[in-house]
């Protein structure tokens, strides 16, 4: 007498569900570091439209002696991007960066304000509503 054995064929559920908690886990883990890097990107945008705005403060002031108080001043037309609806200069040269309003920077501002050290000029950047783990590294003045 020939015994056949019966072969398992697929997986059973306990290993679909360590499966699926596998996978919760790394999601668990994965999303949240994703969305701060998404926001982190989106302020990076503004400080990258505001270089061209930080040249025409800088030139301003090289040739007189001041620092500029509005965007006609300086000669600077201002920037836009997918996250940022614009950019200001204002009184004593400072540039501030209005985000768009989106979920995750609804219409906050990053303000750069220029300061004059010996012939060279240093950036500070400042912000009342952008949480600090989402500015960037070169936000020294936080």
């Amino acid at each position: 007498m020939i015994i056949k054995r019966k072969t398992q064929k697929g997986f059973t559920l306990i290993e679909l569900m360590i499966v699926i908690a596998i996978i919760g886990i790394l999601a668990a883990i994965a999303i949240p570091s994703y969305l701060n890097y998404t926001v982190r990107a989106k302020v990076s945008e503004g400080l990258a439209l505001a270089s061209s705005a930080k040249t025409a403060v800088a030139s301003y002031q090289q040739q007189n002696g001041t620092f500029p108080a509005s965007n006609s001043a300086a000669h600077y037309d201002s920037a836009s991007g997918q996250s940022v609806s614009g950019i200001a200069i204002g009184t004593g040269g400072a540039i501030t960066i209005t985000y768009t309003n989106d979920s995750s920077l609804t219409g906050d501002t990053l303000i750069l304000t220029p300061t004059n050290t010996t012939g060279s000029i240093t950036w500070a950047c400042t912000s009342t509503n952008i949480v600090a783990k989402y500015l960037p590294g070169t936000c020294t003045g936080i």
